[in-house]
């Protein structure tokens, strides 16, 4: 039998009956659809969501790039069982997906674009926000989304979007393969019908498997850790996704090894785990990095280590180092010249336990590393006091108050600037996903919508934006739609005037700081004076935000503590402390390669080279 619909009817109906399941879990894979309309999709999706609303939820997006990072988040809040679908017009609204696309496809997170096209018929040549390609006549701007997509399918026929729905689907579900997945709509087929196979809507189950590693591997795994006396687990995004956490802590406490985590791997392991010696690389912990320095056996767990993790080459020091990588894509398994040992994280470190039985670490090297954390975790201490409640508090003192005020059913998001080098260093993760910070691709913009896929996918948790100035003026529309659909996220906004993660950059390396900051220009150019007369508090309230302003140490305690129990969207603005007297959280306990002019003559620049290469010698290529 066959049903006769419009494609887009067609694809809407489609996604509604996909499911994914995992160690007997069922649930919806495409739990609902942003969009924002204009032509190319109004009367094609727009229509067929209208069409199918009892079964398609929708929520309307300010911003194309952010609706993109509200499915993100929704995607990682739901361990990359559940996603969003994203619908755009042609022209600028599809090519605003690019950078959400990015995102998505860098952090191996799965959500569905479907961009509107231009004419695949070609009644009109060229139409509205076409772009011309005189030696291609079938390329349009959505063909920007190939590279940041990890599977991209233009549907030129109805019958085409069958096998691209299924091929889309297996992608999106994919542990290895996942990320942003595209299927370019153009508007004519978008609304044309056409007599559909009944099967096609089916209820349909996509499994999300766990591999196990081979057994060659795995024995090879098992005598390199046997062996170490030294070594060191670094752990990322790849426990999270497979929902390893348990595995984790259960090897750890039989092993003894400690564990530093990446970015995305922070939260793994509670902060007051024994094993857990925190944030690994440039923006890690002292503990964590000086164990990498005399790790002679490191083993990765879901990790990509990435320059920040490694610290560009040159973390790793001990003169016998050896690498074991225990991930479920092949790709990353072999970094570094490891040992692979390829399979699902929470499959491979249960097998791996089952192999290791009765191996522990020296208790003089677990004695080292705990007198290490005891200390890092006294530095924490210091930065987070703040002793005089009518001072204005500095960044890391922002971060203690809400590390006092929150619980484990908490989550704290973050991306770009400075705030995730000192929550890396800094933040105690309580629970498993409380630690939200996107720093594969480190998007600033991505901290509000994220925060509204993550709220709909934990409604009743609390979720916490953390935004500085410069994110926040790059993407504040969302505080419309978290106003407007009624999602209770919390918005913690800092105020500091600048770029002062790029700002302290610039000067690291010669910049002098230029272009960073928020202030007046002179007529030579330069930035001085007094801070713009920008009030992003104000700005917040306009666009419907309940706003709490906060300007002491003791106001912001009070304000948090109000905005906690809110039930509507509600932000907390204020502004930090910056001047060189007060002292903030610990410097980069490791490095990072940023090249620096190799000739200059101003001072700045020339001191900085010098510095540069002295750490590039200490770079090690890992063969």
């Amino acid at each position: 039998m066959t049903i006769r619909l419009t494609v887009a009817q067609a694809l809407v109906r489609f996604l509604s009956a996909q499911h994914t399941e995992r160690d007997g879990g069922r649930r919806r894979l495409i739990a609902a659809t942003w969009g924002i309309f204009g032509h190319g999709n109004v009367a094609g999706i727009g229509q067929a969501l209208v069409e199918y609303a009892d079964v398609m939820p929708y929520h309307q997006g300010r911003n194309e790039q952010a609706m993109v990072h509200a499915a993100v988040g929704y995607a990682r809040q739901s361990g990359r069982l559940a996603t969003h679908a994203v619908t755009t017009s042609i022209g600028p609204g599809a090519t605003n997906l690019v950078t959400g696309a990015a995102l998505a496809t860098v952090n191996h997170l799965p959500v569905l674009l479907l961009p509107g096209d231009v004419f695949a018929t070609r009644p009109a040549d060229p139409v509205l926000q076409q772009l011309e390609v005189p030696y291609a006549g079938d390329v349009s701007v959505n063909d920007t989304l190939r590279p940041v997509s990890r599977y991209f399918d233009r549907i030129t026929r109805p019958e085409q979007l069958v096998p691209s729905a299924l091929a889309a689907m297996r992608v999106l579900t994919d542990p290895v393969e996942t990320g942003a997945v595209t299927l370019a709509l153009p508007q004519d087929v978008q609304a044309e019908a056409y007599d559909w196979p009944e099967e096609f809507f089916a209820e349909r189950v996509w499994t999300v498997r766990r591999p196990g590693p081979d057994p060659t591997e795995l024995a090879r795994a098992a005598r390199a850790v046997r062996v170490a006396r030294r070594p060191l687990l670094v752990v990322g995004g790849g426990v999270r996704h497979s929902r390893a956490e348990a595995a984790l802590a259960a090897f750890a406490e039989a092993t003894g090894i400690p564990v530093a985590s990446t970015q995305a791997g922070k939260g793994a392991l509670r902060y007051d785990h024994p094993q857990d010696v925190g944030g690994i690389g440039h923006t890690g912990t002292a503990t964590a990095d000086d164990l990498a320095r005399t790790a002679d056996l490191v083993i990765g767990v879901g990790t990509r280590f990435t320059d920040f993790t490694t610290a560009s080459g040159t973390l790793f020091q001990h003169p016998d180092v050896r690498f074991l990588h225990l991930n479920i894509a092949p790709h990353d398994a072999h970094k570094l010249a490891a040992l692979p040992l390829v399979a699902d994280a929470r499959t491979g470190l249960e097998e791996l336990s089952e192999a290791l039985v009765s191996h522990k670490a020296d208790g003089a090297y677990v004695d080292e590393y705990t007198a290490g954390k005891e200390r890092w975790e006294r530095r924490v201490d210091a930065c987070f006091a703040s002793p005089d409640p009518a001072a204005r508090p500095t960044q890391a003192q922002v971060l203690g108050a809400l590390a006092a005020l929150v619980d484990e059913s908490d989550i704290v998001i973050n991306a770009a600037g400075s705030l995730p080098g000192e929550l890396h260093k800094l933040w105690r993760a309580r629970s498993r996903d409380q630690y939200h910070v996107e720093y594969g691709y480190s998007c600033m913009g991505y901290e509000i919508p994220a925060a509204l896929g993550v709220k709909l996918a934990a409604p009743r948790r609390n979720v916490w934006a953390l935004v500085g100035d410069g994110t926040y003026l790059m993407m504040p529309t969302e505080l419309v739609t978290a106003v407007q659909e009624g999602i209770a996220i919390k918005v913690l906004l800092v105020q500091n005037h600048g770029y002062a993660s790029i700002g302290g950059l610039s000067a690291a390396v010669g910049g002098e700081g230029f272009g960073t900051g928020y202030r007046f220009r002179t007529e030579e150019g330069a930035y001085t004076g007094a801070p713009l007369p920008v009030d992003l508090a104000a700005n917040a309230a306009s666009l419907g935000m309940r706003v709490l302003r906060a300007g002491s140490a003791g106001e912001l305690r009070a304000a948090l503590a109000k905005a906690r129990t809110a039930d509507t969207a509600t932000c907390v603005y204020v502004e930090t402390e910056t001047s060189d007297t007060v002292s903030g959280a610990p410097g980069a306990q490791a490095w990072w390669d940023v090249p620096v002019a190799a000739t200059a003559t101003r001072t700045p620049a020339v001191t900085a080279r010098e510095q540069y290469e002295r750490h590039v010698s200490t770079r090690r290529r890992h063969l």
